[in-house]
């Protein structure tokens, strides 16, 4: 059986269907329904089982004969926001609980792997896996600096493959639940089907408007990563899932411009909240990823958008 929280979840529910395509349906989903409306990117998913998040913690402490059967973990449950103000509720939600789900896994040496973020790195740069490059800008990417900590002090005693993925922007199909934290590119589509504007931010930091530049990931690539992974259970440590390219947001909206057939770009004042707070520049060091092995070309942002945007026309999402 594999287990993948926040299955019904962006990245976690792309994930399992692309477990069905390859043919494997005896899957356990776990997450968190209180957000009713994330059943629907399960709709026509195979799973064997579901449990809610709180129920599977209980059940990791104790002898249910079904924990026997898990073969693997993809742990892709966290809470994502990076506004999020509540730092006990973060801790408590993306921290002690993977570390709870971690200690289960390498005492039954059940492969462990998971999502951590490229928040971890902030405004810095270069953006590669060593020790110091970690410099926080919100209690999310501390969250996640916190367990990488952990998985690497534990790392050299590990008898089974625990590997942390730290994804920088992912975007595509079944992130429309989450609201103000999906990816830039729903966020433009949505704005040219109530209008012919989408809005970036201007000026700040240095960069003009709208030339912020981040590393965007087609949600496709993620997927194929983890998978990877899964079939290389040899394969152990932290690494950078992105491109290895970053593109800037003019470059996005004119994307999205282009495939929809209309809009114009507006620029807006940067926002004073997000002063200090905002990574305007991310770029994924790939030394690692490659060298472990994994050689797949990854997909462009313009094939990405294009294809993500004809989905979200296809299925009704807009």
């Amino acid at each position: 059986m594999i287990v993948v929280t926040g299955g019904a979840g962006f990245i976690g529910s792309n994930l399992v269907y692309e477990l069905n395509k390859t043919g494997s349906n005896d899957i356990l989903v776990v997450d968190n329904l209180t957000e009713a409306e994330k059943y629907r990117n399960l709709a026509e998913a195979r799973i064997t089982d579901y449990q809610d998040k709180e129920d599977f913690a209980k059940a990791l402490s104790g002898s249910s004969s079904w924990l026997d059967r898990i073969e693997v973990v993809f742990h892709q449950g966290a809470c994502s926001s990076t506004t999020e103000s509540d730092g006990r509720y973060m801790l408590r939600n993306n921290y002690q609980y993977s570390k709870e789900l971690l200690e289960f896994c390498l005492e039954r040496k059940i492969p462990f792997i998971y999502a951590s973020s490229a928040a971890v790195y902030g405004a810095g740069s270069p953006f590669r896996e060593e020790p110091g490059a970690e410099r926080p800008l919100n209690v999310y990417g501390y969250s996640k600096s916190l367990f990488d900590s952990v998985v690497l002090r534990l790392l050299p005693d590990a008898g089974s493959q625990v590997v942390g993925l730290r994804y920088f922007n992912v975007y595509g199909p079944r992130e429309a639940h989450k609201g103000p934290m999906a990816s830039i590119v729903l966020q433009l589509d949505d704005q040219l089907s109530r209008g012919d504007k989408v809005r970036l931010f201007g000026p700040t930091r240095g960069y003009e408007a709208g030339e912020q530049r981040r590393d965007f990931i087609y949600v496709k690539d993620v997927v194929r990563v983890a998978l990877w992974f899964a079939a290389n259970p040899e394969k152990s440590g932290i690494f950078n899932c992105g491109t290895g390219r970053s593109r800037t947001f003019n470059e996005v909206a004119s994307q999205v411009i282009r495939t929809r057939g209309h809009g114009e770009i507006e620029y807006v004042p940067f926002p004073e909240s997000l002063r200090g707070h905002y990574q305007s520049y991310t770029e994924a060091d790939l030394t690692q990823l490659r060298a472990c092995g994994y050689s797949r070309d990854f997909v462009s942002l313009e094939e990405g958008v294009r294809e993500y945007l004809l989905w979200r026309t296809d299925t009704g999402e807009v």
